[in-house]
């Protein structure tokens, strides 16, 4: 800044203080009193209408003189016609502008190139408040969110726009999303990935999980049906890496892990995907999205998920030599369950559970069968559990894993399970369309990852009426 503009913004705040100063005198005369906080408010509100003015003569002047004629969109000509004005709403508020109209094309079309250049529709958000809005719907219900917006922009905007331009951003990220499938599903594209330079990550983890939504019925069956509510599963996956934790910084978890020979590591560089799909469909996002990751191509690839067949079927179809393991907490669940259920006295199922855990985390996976299986007589819970480990014995291997310095835990997983379901699809009183429960996960999970920055370029050009 240079010092005429210092000179110009002294001078404003010499006068605003002035004011402001002024107002304080007479409320204190009137008996009473404006605060820090009162202080604090009006000058944000000066600035707010400060800034929507500016806004308004730079859209307004940007332009400069108005060419005669313009290229139309159909191949046809435009002529200029007049200045017309046009209103948006901004971070600061509604701001009034004008600029040149261009119409007479043969198609019956009109057009205005700086909303063209800035991405501008009348009656509409701008780029900038989107973003707001849409950070907000991602942390808030959109209710609430309007309600705390209106204290942060000091001026109001409407639940249903803090919902619409949520659910944009997600509608942008689900581009992202297809995209991805489509470039995993391309000969030539894929090509030119393996070009790419090699991945410098020498061991990367995927994980999987699915938790459940209420999504509200539209059908007229539906609706009328005795149990109104359906639930779906809301499909989540992640890739992450994974740095040790230096001993000076681990937590009270990390340290029993160390005491107990397991790693304690922390997962870095993790992105999110997530959908409201069939298991075959979101196959293609775990597939799309690991194209990007380079899954292929990395030393190591380990999937750590828990027990459901449909997460394992996936992760053999799409990544056959990549290491499976069960995580180890879902497995260790499983029999205490089982202890619960089939050992009615309480020393027995102590020494029961004891045991087998000792022989789970040896990774000695026919013994914990063969004492599920002594249960089984009497025990459906036991019976469950003897499949279970059954089908996944190759995937509890847990001392190997260990001594490799694995994770054995799809805690990165289930923690996004709690950031985006629980934390925000499942707030009290939520009932969602699937639509705007699907594009409400799919934006919060861009924030999660860091590609949130991204959607903005994109909204850039996207205007959606308030």
């Amino acid at each position: 800044m240079d010092d005429s503009n210092i000179e110009v913004f002294n001078r404003l705040a010499e006068h605003w203080t002035a004011e402001i100063v002024s107002q304080i005198r007479q409320r204190e005369q009137d008996g009473q009193g404006l605060g820090v906080r009162g202080i604090e408010t009006e000058i944000r509100q000066r600035l707010r209408v400060l800034g929507a003015q500016v806004l308004s003569w730079v859209l307004s002047q940007v332009e400069g003189t108005p060419a005669a004629t313009q290229a139309c969109a159909c191949g046809g000509t435009l002529q200029y016609q007049r200045k017309r004005s046009a209103e948006v709403v901004s971070i600061f508020g509604p701001v009034q502008y004008r600029r040149g109209y261009y119409a007479e094309c043969d198609c019956g079309h009109g057009q205005a190139p700086i909303d063209e250049q800035f991405g501008l529709q009348p009656g509409a958000v701008t780029a900038g408040l989107a973003e707001l809005l849409a950070l907000t719907g991602i942390e808030l219900s959109f209710a609430g969110g309007a309600d705390w917006l209106e204290k942060f922009l000091l001026f109001r905007v409407s639940e249903t726009t803090v919902r619409e331009e949520t659910e944009r951003f997600g509608a942008l990220q689900a581009e992202v999303d297809e995209q991805q499938c489509r470039v995993g599903q391309s000969e030539d594209d894929l090509q030119a990935l393996q070009r790419r330079e090699a991945p410098t990550c020498p061991r990367l983890y995927g994980s999987l999980d699915a938790a459940k939504v209420r999504i509200e019925p539209r059908k007229p069956g539906e609706k009328a049906a005795p149990e109104r509510e359906a639930w779906r599963d809301l499909k989540l996956g992640c890739w992450f890496e994974a740095e040790p934790v230096r001993p000076a910084q681990r937590s009270a978890r990390q340290r029993a892990k160390a005491e107990r020979d397991q790693p304690a590591l922390r997962a870095t560089a993790i992105e999110y995907f997530t959908d409201i799909a069939p298991a075959e469909a979101f196959g293609q996002l775990l597939w799309g999205s690991g194209c990007q990751r380079q899954a292929e191509r990395v030393a190591e690839l380990i999937f750590v998920c828990d027990g459901a067949p449909w997460i394992w079927k996936l992760v053999t179809r799409y990544y056959p030599s990549a290491v499976q393991i069960v995580d180890w907490y879902h497995a260790a669940d499983c029999l205490k369950r089982v202890a619960l259920c089939a050992v009615s006295a309480e020393p027995q199922r102590a020494v029961w559970l004891d045991q087998v855990l000792k022989h789970l985390w040896a990774g000695e996976v026919s013994d914990v069968i063969a004492a599920c299986q002594s249960l089984a007589a009497r025990s459906d819970e036991a019976r469950r559990a003897v499949g279970y480990f059954s089908e996944n014995q190759h995937r509890m291997r847990y001392a190997h894993f260990r001594a490799h310095d694995y994770f054995i835990g799809s805690g990165t997983v289930e923690s996004a399970c709690k950031q985006i379901v629980a934390h925000r699809l499942k707030r009290s009183g939520a009932q969602w369309q699937l639509a705007g429960a699907t594009q409400t996960a799919k934006a919060r999970a861009a924030w999660l990852s860091g590609s949130w920055d991204a959607l903005a370029r994109q909204r850039d050009g996207l205007p959606l009426a308030a």
